[in-house]
């Protein structure tokens, strides 16, 4: 899945990932959208977000 790049935060999705192409400052997500998985995940240490994309930017 590839989500679009916004210019603005997505709201209501905080990230800390800076290795991230859709990472703000801040941390906040500019994806349009998020996925995450596995559909039959117990707990969060069993997620993993499939929108993360790496990015060649530093911060």
């Amino acid at each position: 899945m590839e989500a679009k790049k916004m210019e603005h935060p997505n709201d209501g999705v905080k990230c800390i990932v800076n290795t991230c192409e859709y990472y703000m400052s801040g941390d906040h997500c500019a994806a349009e959208k998020i996925e995450v998985h596995p559909k039959n995940a117990t707990g969060s240490n069993e997620t993993d977000c499939v929108t993360f994309k790496p990015s060649d930017k530093t911060y």
